[in-house]
């Protein structure tokens, strides 16, 4: 629709207000489509008795190529999973040899809270894995029903010192408190987390005091299945890059981002294959030297 607007002085205050209200209607925005929604359940585990938490509705994105359906629900859905593979085997023939070559496809299972799992990341931060699983089992211990009584209260009810007993850093424990205490206050709850969108996530979670931009990528992957997430700043999916499109140096966060652009919308599995891609070439080298 075209629209004529002549420009003058209305001296007419009614036919003046009547054109600033059409005006201002065509001016606005308008609604979105109608699209597919799913849900999927992500359970938390318990000691005795299992509970679920629900992911809010993730929309669903349709495009016909080659009978592809490219949705971008949760990767803790097996068949989003397929779906990620044959849409990455199709639009990058260097990843899809890689996929093709790994006998085992991704398994994205993580059914835990998204409190917990936060704080079960600030506590695995830069420790062995063998060191941080001993003192994550010990934090575990102090609340009496396991990993489903680990909340924002009860874990503010033990001091820094009673943290530092069992091997928590003093640092580390100012990060466990920060991060309960903007629970405790309404900042961050496990409802908004599963609601906001990658770049809230990222803006609201990284400022609880420990926790950057790296953790906060690492826990949409595993911990919400989150299909189109890129570590630019993971050295493993760096190297994985590298290799795959034969590189002389490790690429930066834009080449990053260009480099798999085509992997959209499920960078996520893109990422994971990286990772399993540098495992392979270690593996590789390691027979090559005996």
């Amino acid at each position: 629709m075209s629209l004529t607007i002549i420009t003058g002085q209305l001296t007419n205050p009614v036919v003046a207000m009547s054109l600033r209200k059409t005006l201002t209607a065509l001016n606005r925005p308008s609604s979105p489509p109608d699209s597919s929604i799913s849900a999927v359940n992500l359970e938390v585990t318990e000691p005795s008795r299992p509970s679920k938490i629900t992911f809010r509705p993730r929309k669903i994105r349709k495009v016909s190529s080659d009978d592809l359906t490219i949705t971008t629900s949760p990767l803790s859905s097996k068949s989003t999973v397929d779906i990620s593979l044959r849409h990455l085997q199709i639009s990058d023939e260097l990843l899809g040899a890689v996929i093709s070559g790994h006998n085992t496809p991704p398994v994205f299972e993580s059914t835990t809270t998204p409190f917990l799992s936060l704080t079960r990341s600030i506590l695995y931060q830069q420790l062995a894995t063998k060191a941080a699983k001993c003192i994550y089992d010990r934090f575990v211990s102090l609340f009496p029903g396991g990993e489903s009584a680990v909340l924002p209260d009860s874990l503010l009810s033990f001091s820094a010192v009673d943290l530092r007993k069992i091997g928590v850093s003093g640092r580390k424990a100012s990060y466990l408190h920060d991060l309960a205490g903007k629970y405790k206050s309404g900042v961050l709850s496990d409802d908004m987390i599963l609601e906001m969108s990658d770049e809230e996530l990222i803006d609201r979670l990284t400022s609880v005091k420990g926790i950057g931009v790296w953790t906060v990528h690492m826990f949409m992957i595993f911990s919400l299945h989150r299909p189109d997430v890129l570590p630019v700043g993971d050295l493993g999916v760096r190297k994985g890059v590298k290799d795959l499109y034969g590189l002389k140096e490790l690429p930066g966060p834009l080449q990053m981002e260009q480099l798999c652009e085509k992997w959209r919308p499920y960078r996520s599995v893109g990422s994971w294959y990286m990772w399993r891609l540098i495992e392979s070439n270690k593996t590789s080298k390691t027979k090559l030297s005996k």
